[in-house]
């Protein structure tokens, strides 16, 4: 195993980076809380930013091109090229004072999930969703709070999920030809682990193992797809770590977005970071087939 190396990339300061994905030789991500897209080129470091306008909890490639978005208004495509939005499904518009869209990806299949967060904390007043090629949107999971990271295993069998109040990563049997899926089991307890921070964002490797980057808490836990042991934890040097996903031309730099702390002064906290030399390599993402 090579030593390890980590280092904030790009100039972007975010006040809360999410959702980042790695497509066409660039990290997609998002700034929630400024409302911003953000396309980074990790070899050059040069981004191109947009501005959409309101709260954006992800982003994710289309196949058809352009992006797919989930934020404030719900579920919509955006055009880099012209800065267009277009709806294509609002499941919580009652919601809107006390709800938004939060993390969200594609699975193997190419529909693509998303959850929404309480952002007054009401328990179980949030839910995670699915939206086809159709165009058709199905509630999944309901009564969830803090909607974040999903991934599916590398034989499209298991869903993995995390409510982050739950402090806990469930698991999912998964149907990929229908995109049903089972009812959950526990495969990580954090809290029962030791963490006093919450899981976020998820990502998976290439040998089947989970990859949890945990907010107020600096760091990215690798733990085993199957039966939920830690294998490894990597400190950041920035407290809230949000996400994060395996890119670069050999998908084995991991990723993480970051966010500000509400009182702590860290020089590159709100920055992407990338960790090289894991000695391990991710999948390649899923684009919205829609």
């Amino acid at each position: 195993m090579t030593d390890l190396s980590i280092n904030a990339i790009g100039e972007q300061v975010s006040t809360w980076g999410e959702g980042p994905v790695y497509w066409e030789d660039h990290l997609l991500y998002v700034d929630i809380e400024d409302h911003k897209l953000v396309r980074l080129n990790p070899e050059t470091g040069e981004e191109t930013i947009w501005d959409v306008g309101e709260r954006i909890g992800t982003v994710v490639p289309r196949t058809s091109g352009g992006y797919l978005c989930a934020g404030d208004s719900g579920i919509y495509t955006f055009d880099p090229e012209t800065s267009e939005k277009t709806n294509l499904a609002d499941p919580e518009p009652e919601k809107r004072d006390t709800n938004r869209f939060n993390d969200g990806k594609c699975d193997p299949a190419g529909r693509f999930w998303a959850g929404t967060i309480s952002m007054v904390k009401n328990t179980g007043d949030a839910a995670l969703y699915m939206l086809d090629d159709a165009g058709t949107l199905s509630l999944k999971v309901p009564q969830v709070t803090n909607s974040n990271g999903i991934c599916w295993s590398l034989d499209a069998t298991k869903m993995y999920y995390i409510d982050t109040p739950t402090k806990q990563v469930r698991v999912y049997d998964y149907d990929n030809a229908s995109g049903e899926i089972g009812s959950p089991k526990i495969l990580v307890d954090t809290e029962a682990k030791g963490y006093d921070s919450s899981p976020d964002g998820m990502t998976i490797d290439a040998d089947g193992n989970l990859w949890v980057a945990f907010c107020h808490g600096g760091c990215v836990t690798c733990f085993d797809g199957r039966t939920g042991e830690q294998l490894r934890k990597v400190d950041l040097p920035c407290v809230e770590t949000t996400a994060c996903a395996f890119g670069g031309p050999n998908l084995d730099r991991l990723f993480v977005t970051t966010g500000l702390h509400k009182t702590l002064e860290e020089p590159d906290a709100g920055k992407v970071f990338v960790i090289d030399g894991l000695g391990v390599q991710g999948v390649p993402a899923f684009a919205f087939a829609g």
